[in-house]
């Protein structure tokens, strides 16, 4: 049985010793490699190895994964992806937000206007790391924005900047006619203008409460945390009949753990190192648009 792979390596500048090192551990592994294209946007490069494995797609996954990872380095990386998620088949792309589809930490932004970003990035990172309870953590940083006026949001908003390449891996995907979703430990009042702008098809967020012009300190409803991450994904790939190996889910924090392992493709995007090991892919570059050639849109 002969299963085909798609195996990716990307990073500001791809030298030939490491392409020959990612060639040579295909080889040895009982890759065939058929196929080779080079990108280079100005950003980035990308080298894209069409592979051909004697084997299932779960052990060639396996065996080839387990052969490059030692040839990754901390600004070089290479996925191994199954070449059926590049196909015709239409796809989910999920994403986190905070550190993600956007720069900054949108808490402690807030918090900065509490004179409490100190405080409450230390308990973003804590949180991120999976020391901390997520919804716990979360209920205690909003708790320090309590009293703020509502006219912070519009400052903050303002202050969000998208990562670079976001954008464009967004408008990529919705122009090949995929779906684009974002899932957020964040605020709606912050994500809501964000996604229109971005034309997303589904977003989820937490939602502030407020009352008399003013921020009450308190998370109104559930908290989206990793287990309503992952129930997005399934839920938005299930109401646009897009199997969930045709899903990519792209995230940093603990809370995300849930989401990228439950999707076709987990992808660690400048991410703390459990969720690093944890995923399918890393990508420590600050170009989000890498996800692109993983999934050839």
């Amino acid at each position: 049985m002969l299963s085909l792979f798609r195996v990716v390596s990307y990073g500001l500048k791809l030298t030939d010793e490491y392409l020959v090192a990612v060639q040579q551990a295909l080889s040895a592994a009982g890759g065939v490699i058929v196929e080779l294209e080079n990108f280079d946007n100005g950003r980035f490069q990308a080298t894209v190895h069409a592979v051909g494995y004697d084997g299932d797609t779960e052990s060639g996954l396996l065996a080839l994964r387990a052969a490059v990872e030692p040839v990754i380095t901390s600004s070089i990386g290479t996925a191994v992806v199954p070449a059926e998620l590049a196909g015709p088949k239409r796809k989910l792309l999920i994403m986190d937000v905070d550190s993600t589809l956007i720069k900054q930490e949108v808490i402690e932004l807030l918090a900065e206007h509490a004179g409490k970003r100190d405080e409450v990035a230390a308990l973003t990172d804590a949180a991120m790391r999976g020391e901390l309870d997520f919804a716990e953590s979360l209920h205690a940083r909003v708790g320090t924005l309590r009293d703020l006026p509502l006219e912070v949001i519009d400052q903050v908003h303002g202050a969000v900047e998208l990562t670079d390449g976001a954008a464009e891996l967004v408008e990529a995907f919705l122009n090949a006619g995929h779906v684009v979703g974002v899932v957020s430990g964040g605020f709606s009042q912050i994500l809501d203008p964000l996604a229109a702008e971005l034309r997303l098809d589904y977003w989820h967020a937490n939602l502030l409460g407020t009352t008399d012009g003013a921020l009450t300190g308190v998370v109104e409803g559930d908290v989206v945390d990793r287990a309503a991450k992952e129930a997005s994904l399934r839920a938005w790939a299930k109401a646009e009949h897009i199997d969930m190996a045709q899903t990519i889910a792209v995230g940093d924090g603990a809370n995300d753990l849930d989401m990228l392992g439950a999707a076709g493709l987990g992808v660690a995007f400048n991410a703390k190192p459990a969720v690093r090991d944890a995923a399918d892919a890393a990508v420590n570059i600050p170009y989000l648009d890498v996800v692109r050639y993983f999934a050839g849109v």
